[in-house]
C-alpha cells in the first residue's frame, strides 16, 4: 500500500462530482472508497471532509439525495449528481487544469 494523502484543498468538490458523473449513484462510503483504490490509496477522504462537503453540494443543487439500502443491507444516503452538477464539474475541472498548468510551468526546469 502507498502514502496515503490528503486530498488537496479545492479538489474535493471536483473528485467528488466526477465520481458521480462516472459511476452514477453511490453512498458516502463508496464515493470515499472508489476515489482511494482508484488514486492506488494515495487519495483518502475523510468522513470529516466528505459528508460537509455532500451537505454543501445538496445545498447548492449540485447533488440529490435518496435513501436507500445498501449491498450490506445497512440504510445509507445515496448521491446523484444532477444537471446542475454536470456544470459544476466542468468549472471545477477547467479551473484545476488552469492551476495546474500554472503550477507545471513554475517547477519546470528552466
Amino acid at each position: 500500500m502507498g502514502d496515503r494523502s490528503e486530498i488537496p484543498p479545492g479538489t474535493l468538490y471536483m473528485l467528488v462530482l466526477k465520481t458521480l458523473a462516472r459511476l452514477g449513484e453511490m453512498h458516502g462510503y463508496g464515493i470515499a472508497h472508489y476515489i482511494q483504490q482508484i488514486s492506488d490509496d494515495v487519495l483518502q477522504v475523510e468522513e470529516g471532509s466528505l459528508y460537509p462537503a455532500l451537505q454543501r453540494m445538496l445545498i447548492k443543487g449540485w447533488v440529490v439525495a435518496e435513501w436507500k439500502q445498501s449491498d450490506s443491507n445497512r440504510r445509507a444516503r445515496f448521491y446523484h449528481l444532477t444537471a446542475d452538477g454536470r456544470k459544476q464539474l466542468a468549472r471545477e475541472v477547467k479551473e484545476f487544469e488552469k492551476v495546474m498548468a500554472a503550477i507545471v510551468r513554475v517547477i519546470r526546469p528552466a
